[in-house]
C-alpha cells in the first residue's frame, strides 16, 4: 500500500509539473527578495512540485589505462530525471510540517565513478534506469519569534508563505537534506537550476551525513538575528559507506555540524560569510591501516578489512557577495583530515571553488542567468597513497595514480521564458579526472529542463 501511494503521488507530480500553468513575466520585476512592507497572507497549507531532466554527453578522452572505478575514456551519454511533490501544513503558530514524495531514475557515466567532482548533482538521488519512488523529506519546523521586526516569507518548496520575526529560533526535526539547512550559498547549491557539478553543491570536503539519495534524519537548532546566525545539528550516518540504510544509533554513530553566519557590507554591497565545522563518527576504514594491511598481505589495499570506530573532522568557509544588482559572486574553501574513507558525499579532502552568476538584465532577459565557476579538488597524502597502491574507493580507483589536483570549470546559460520553466545549456571541462595526470581532460555537455509550481 505504501509503495502504491508513493508511486501514485510521484506520478501525479510529474503530470502537475508538466501541466502547471506558466505565464510570461513581461512588465514585472525579476524574482528577488520580498518587499519588507508586504507580508504575504499566511498559508495554512500548500502543494508544490518540481521535475528536472538532465541529459549529458561526454566525448572520448585520453585514457591509457582504466581500473574498476575509472571514468571510462570512451564517448558516453548520461541522463537523470527527478520529480518531487511537497505537501506543507501549518499545524499551529510557528509550526510547519512537510512531506515530500519523490521519484528518480537515471544512468550515470561509468556507474557514477571516476571523479571527485561528479558531473550531475541530480544523480545522487537516482538508483538506475528504472523509476524508483520513495519518501524524500518528512520534517517538522518550529519557529519561535523573538521580535526585531517582521520579514516576508514567500511560498516555495518546503516553505509556506507568510511572515516571520527577524530575530528567531528555529528547530527542524525529521528527514531532510543537510544542504536544506547548512551552507546555503545563494548562487551555488541547487543542481536543478544552478551549477550541475558536485564541486559547487557545497564544500567539496564536507562529507555530510546522508544516505545514497542525499537525505538523512536528525535535528538542527538555529538562532537567527538581524545580520547574523548560528546553527548546529546532529544527523544519522549511513550504515555503510555511501549506502542507503541509515544508522539510527544517534548516540553512537552520527554526523555533527555547526555553522556561523555573518552578513556584512563591502563598498555598500551586501555579502554573507559562513564558517562550518563538522565531525562524523562511525565505523570507517583508515587509509594508512589499509595500506599497511595490503603490504603485509602482498596485495592491493582494501578498506573492508580495516574498518573500526573513527571520527572525521573538517572545516569550510564560504562567501556570497553582491557585486551589482545583477551580479553575484561566491567562494568556498574546505578541508577535512582525509585520514579515513569517504562515507557519505564524494572523494574530496581539500577544495577551493569560486564563481559568478549574472542576471540577463543587460541584454533584456532579466529572468535568464549565466554562470561560470572553477573548482580545484585535492586528496590527502594517505588517500592518494591508497589509490596509487591499487586501492578502490566508493567513487575512485584507476588501479594506479599519477597524482594531480582535479581542476573543473563549468559554465551555463539558463533561459527562463516563463515563471515556472527553465531550459539550461551547460559545459564542463575537467583536467586530471579522478586526480590522475595520465588521463583526460574530459569534457561534458549538458542540457537541463526544469519546471516547478
Amino acid at each position: 500500500m505504501k509503495k502504491t501511494f508513493e508511486r501514485r503521488a510521484v506520478a501525479a507530480i510529474v503530470a502537475l509539473c508538466c501541466a502547471a500553468p506558466v505565464w510570461a513575466q513581461e512588465g514585472s520585476a525579476p524574482p528577488g527578495p520580498a518587499d519588507q512592507s508586504l507580508i504575504p497572507e499566511e498559508e495554512r497549507y500548500a502543494l508544490h512540485g518540481q521535475s528536472t531532466y538532465v541529459w549529458q554527453r561526454k566525448p572520448p578522452f585520453a585514457s591509457p589505462y582504466e581500473g574498476e572505478n575509472s571514468l571510462q575514456g570512451k564517448k558516453a551519454k548520461s541522463y537523470s530525471f527527478t520529480a518531487t511533490v511537497d505537501l506543507g501544513l501549518r499545524l499551529w503558530e510557528g509550526a510547519e510540517f512537510h512531506v515530500n514524495g519523490e521519484g528518480a531514475r537515471g544512468q550515470a557515466f561509468s556507474g557514477l565513478h571516476g571523479l571527485g567532482g561528479l558531473t550531475n548533482g541530480e544523480l545522487a538521488k537516482t538508483a538506475g534506469a528504472d523509476m524508483v519512488y520513495y519518501r524524500a523529506r518528512t520534517f517538522l519546523r518550529q519557529t519561535w519569534g523573538l521580535g526585531g521586526g517582521r520579514e516576508a516569507v514567500e511560498g516555495d518548496m518546503n516553505q509556506l508563505a507568510g511572515g516571520q520575526d527577524k530575530r528567531r529560533v528555529v528547530l527542524t526535526v525529521g528527514t531532510v537534506s543537510m544542504l536544506d539547512i547548512f551552507d546555503s550559498l545563494e548562487s551555488a547549491h541547487d543542481p536543478r537550476t544552478q551549477f550541475l557539478n558536485w564541486s559547487f553543491l557545497t564544500h567539496g570536503s564536507f562529507d555530510y551525513a546522508a544516505d545514497s539519495r542525499g537525505y538523512t534524519s536528525g535535528a538542527a537548532l538555529e538562532y537567527i538575528d538581524d545580520g547574523w546566525a548560528v546553527r548546529a545539528g546532529r544527523f544519522m550516518m549511513p550504515k555503510e559507506s555511501n549506502g542507503l540504510p541509515l544508522d539510527t544509533r544517534l548516540g553512537k554513530h552520527y554526523g555533527d555540524q555547526i555553522e556561523f553566519e555573518k552578513q556584512y557590507q563591502v563598498w555598500n554591497r551586501p555579502g554573507t560569510a559562513r564558517i562550518l565545522g563538522f565531525r562524523n563518527k562511525t565505523r570507517m576504514a583508515d587509509f594508512g591501516d589499509a595500506i599497511a594491511a595490503g603490504r603485509a598481505a602482498g596485495a592491493a589495499p582494501e578498506l573492508d578489512t580495516v574498518r573500526r570506530e573513527h571520527a572525521k573532522v573538517g572545516v569550510g568557509i564560504g562567501f556570497d557577495q553582491s557585486v551589482t544588482d545583477d551580479v553575484n559572486a561566491f567562494m568556498r574553501a574546505s578541508w577535512s583530515d582525509g585520514k579515513t574513507e569517504t562515507y557519505a558525499f564524494t572523494e574530496i579532502d581539500r577544495a577551493v571553488s569560486a564563481g559568478v552568476v549574472v542576471k540577463g538584465t543587460q541584454w533584456s532577459r532579466p529572468y535568464d542567468t549565466v554562470g561560470a565557476a572553477v573548482a580545484v579538488n585535492a586528496l590527502s597524502r594517505t588517500h592518494r597513497g591508497y589509490l596509487a597502491a591499487g586501492g578502490i574507493g566508493p567513487f575512485l580507483g584507476d588501479g594506479a595514480l599519477n597524482y594531480g589536483v582535479e581542476q573543473i570549470a563549468e559554465t551555463y546559460y539558463s533561459w527562463r521564458p516563463f515563471k515556472y520553466f527553465w531550459l539550461t545549456g551547460d559545459v564542463q571541462y575537467i583536467r586530471n579526472p579522478g586526480y590522475n595526470r595520465d588521463r583526460g581532460p574530459a569534457k561534458v555537455f549538458s542540457v537541463r529542463l526544469h519546471t516547478q509550481f
